[in-house]
């Protein structure tokens, strides 16, 4: 039986992209929202909005809080989203508890799977290869350099649980080891509360390819093939294509078979992704799964024309998937590009303020998934996503050329953003010839050399904010 209210446990574009989901199907919405902000469109799209607190973020970590509103205002199913409470086993089980279903896999696959060395351990065990690394977590600075000695700098010393390029650092030497290691166990005790990490030997210029996995409760498992995700700043990604462009039919079959194995190995059901990495020599290697919806999902659903929000909504609704393996076809070829509120040229640095213009493109092949607008306000608490661009073509030079006239229309000003930086990435020969990999930003450093001249209104806004301090001193 479908679900008659959901209640979304997250913001932004994501939020968005759920209710709009739970429109489709004439599912209520509710959402939370924290009161720095309050002005967000999801806020007002939803049927119900709810402030939850206290802070900015806290009140989107509080489990307690969320089960009780959605307890009373009748939500009978919580969609997490990603990031937050998404990964968050301890979270997954209360709901189970409570009554209430957790639109996610089990509290059993997440723990398993949500954390990087037993989700190694497990690939391994079922023979999936595994990039060589430690066997397990390693505490004592004695141990990790002892196996970095061992299989050569460089190496990556890694955060047990969470993502995002969070507590991970390539580290080149005992001495970066030594602060690596401090370093990351910070970070990630700060991020996701636990410091534990573990080290894996760092491939030499390797493609990051990830497959979208289906499954439902019924033992059907299939996967929507892959994406590209190797374009990336400091280990977080910034473009994805699907499909890959260096992806035989082979290496995709076998590669897909792969994660469903992994899948079935933890009784895994709704969506997920199962994360690889692709050596100069066509060999893979499983790295982690994220056991949620992902940020770049949208590139596979123009390729398969499949929702993923609403299969998730469906299988935890115990619904069976509507499609078989055999049904999956990929068609085209699809990029995003993440418009992050960030300065390229400034080391990626956060960028807050109103917005001042904002005019989205379109067209054919063109998807928009946003969730700003004139006037609002970037807070400083948040992920810096404004949006996500997302065209199809049925060629690779057909969409790089449609993604390059999109950015050329987007329209968004009042903030630094990645849009000139895209723009430039688009134009360069090498990722017009799919000769990119996950050094692709470190070996094209000319990619930061471009302009980005305040347009005239932009101008006045700073030249009335000049004034304003002047005469305030």
């Amino acid at each position: 039986m479908m679900f008659k209210k959901i209640l979304v446990a997250n913001r932004g574009e994501i939020a968005m992209r759920i209710i709009r989901a739970c429109r489709e199907l004439n599912i209520a919405t509710a959402a939370i929202y924290a009161e720095q902000d309050s002005t967000g469109i999801y806020v007002k799209k939803a049927d119900e909005a709810y402030q939850v607190g206290p802070g900015p973020v806290q009140g989107f970590l509080d489990m307690p809080q969320i089960l009780a509103l959605a307890q009373r205002i009748g939500a009978d199913a919580i969609h997490p989203g990603y990031g937050f409470l998404s990964e968050n086993a301890q979270f997954a089980h209360l709901c189970q508890a409570s009554g209430v279903t957790f639109i996610g896999p089990s509290p059993q696959a997440i723990h398993l799977m949500g954390n990087k060395v037993q989700a190694r351990g497990l690939a391994k065990k079922i023979g999936v290869p595994i990039v060589p690394g430690t066997e397990g977590r390693v505490a004592r600075l004695d141990d990790a350099l002892a196996f970095c000695r061992t299989v050569g700098y460089p190496v990556m010393v890694k955060a047990s649980a969470g993502g995002g390029g969070r507590g991970l650092r390539v580290v080149r030497s005992d001495e970066e080891l030594r602060s690596g290691m401090d370093t990351s166990a910070r970070e990630a005790l700060s991020a996701f509360g636990d410091g534990s990490l573990f080290i894996e030997k760092s491939l030499d210029a390797p493609h990051h390819i990830e497959f979208q996995i289906l499954a439902d409760r019924h033992g059907n498992v299939i996967h929507l093939g892959e994406r590209d995700c190797s374009i990336q700043r400091r280990h977080q990604k910034l473009i994805e294509i699907a499909p890959s462009l260096v992806l035989t039919p082979r290496l995709r079959a076998e590669m897909g078979e792969a994660a469903i194995a992994i899948a079935r190995a933890v009784d895994y059901d709704n969506a997920g992704t199962m994360e690889f990495l692709l050596d100069q020599e066509g060999r893979y290697y499983f790295i982690e799964m994220n056991p949620r919806i992902q940020v770049e999902h949208t590139v596979t659903e123009q390729i398969t024309a499949v929702d993923i929000v609403r299969s998730q909504i469906s299988i935890a609704a115990g619904q069976p998937l509507e499609i078989r393996q055999e049904d999956v076809t990929l068609q085209g070829h699809a990029i995003q590009c993440r418009i992050n509120a960030e300065d390229p040229r400034n080391n990626f640095r956060p960028s807050t303020g109103t917005i001042t213009a904002y005019l989205s493109p379109g067209g054919i092949g063109v998807r928009i998934d946003g969730a700003v607008y004139k006037d609002y306000t970037v807070p400083p608490y948040y992920d810096g996503l404004l949006a996500k661009l997302t065209v199809r073509g049925r060629t690779w030079e057909e969409t790089v050329s449609r993604m390059h006239r999109s950015l050329e229309e987007f329209v968004l000003r009042g903030v630094k953003t990645t849009i000139p930086f895209l723009q430039k990435i688009m134009k360069d020969p090498d990722f017009r010839a799919g000769r990119f990999d996950t050094s692709f930003l470190e070996t094209h450093p000319d990619l930061f050399q471009y302009d980005d001249t305040l347009e005239p209104e932009d101008l006045v806004v700073a030249i009335s904010a000049a004034i304003a301090a002047y005469e305030g001193l």
